[in-house]
């Protein structure tokens, strides 16, 4: 098992994306990459520093990091700056934090691709994780259990799983 931290906007979006595909072990909300304190929702929402994040466990044998770049970049703008969808601030940038690093190397191939993609340079965070804190339990799962939740990601994007 292999674990990788995406902060991409809102993270119920996220979450929800990711669950979807085989090889994904399982997903968590939070809170990374901000002040060593451990914030609350409120907390992230006024400006601690913080980037609502997916932690993501997978078996790398079922789908490589490669493949869950892929992904990534498929559900977020990489050009935008702390905005996503409808959602803006600092809690909405984009990031990659990894705590392995085995991993840098695929993931530097991903966000070369992905520049080359779109023409221009990455607003993409590519940093190690210095911090993650679980969100609170009534984020976990947040568009499972509020199928009508706001989401930044097209709702199509919730059924793309390729087993």
């Amino acid at each position: 098992m292999r674990t990788i931290y995406l902060a991409g906007g809102c993270f119920w979006g996220m979450q929800k994306f990711f669950d979807q595909f085989a090889g994904v072990i399982s997903t968590q909300v939070g809170y990374a990459n901000g002040p060593d304190d451990a914030p609350s929702y409120q907390d992230v929402c006024h400006d601690s520093g913080h980037a609502e994040t997916v932690r993501i466990d997978y078996d790398e044998t079922k789908l490589s990091l490669g493949e869950l770049m892929d992904l990534f970049f498929m559900v977020i703008d990489p050009l935008s700056v702390n905005k996503q969808g409808g959602d803006e601030g600092i809690q909405y940038r984009t990031g990659v934090y990894y705590t392995d690093p085995d991993q840098l190397p695929a993931l530097q191939a991903a966000f070369d691709a992905e520049a080359q993609k779109v023409g221009a340079p990455l607003t993409v965070e590519l940093l190690p994780l210095h911090n993650f804190f679980p969100a609170e339990e009534y984020h976990q799962k947040y568009l499972e259990k509020n199928p009508g939740g706001y989401c930044h990601i097209p709702q199509r994007m919730f059924s793309v799983r390729k087993d």
